[in-house]
């Protein structure tokens, strides 16, 4: 099984469990869901989420989203990117993503446990 993860906020991902389809912020206006691999994550946050609370990191299971997915070269690394909805039976896990006093990112203790 491989994992890759998205960071939503706590609305949208409630409102994508009512649906059972989850699009995201830029389906609609990039044509793909953004993604990251696990050391890809605390980038990803720390560049376009500073300041932002209510964050929500979905761990999802490559293998069972329904859309196309692809890993595209970005910021210097492949990324993974979901061409399509997003199908919430792939979501394994989902976890709160808060900063820390600094204001920095770090990973959920379930997910540093396992480096």
């Amino acid at each position: 099984m491989s994992v890759i993860f998205h960071i939503t906020r706590s609305q949208q991902w409630e409102e994508a469990k009512q649906v059972q389809s989850y699009r995201g912020d830029t389906l609609d206006t990039e044509g793909f869901i953004h993604c990251s691999t696990l050391p890809q994550v605390l980038k990803s946050a720390n560049k376009f989420f500073v300041g932002q609370t209510g964050l929500l990191l979905l761990s999802i299971d490559s293998e069972k989203v329904e859309s196309e997915l692809k890993y595209e070269f970005a910021a210097g690394e492949d990324y993974p990117h979901i061409y399509g909805p997003l199908n919430v039976d792939a979501v394994l896990q989902v976890f709160e993503l808060a900063a820390g006093a600094d204001g920095k990112f770090q990973l959920p203790a379930e997910l540093t446990a396992k480096d």
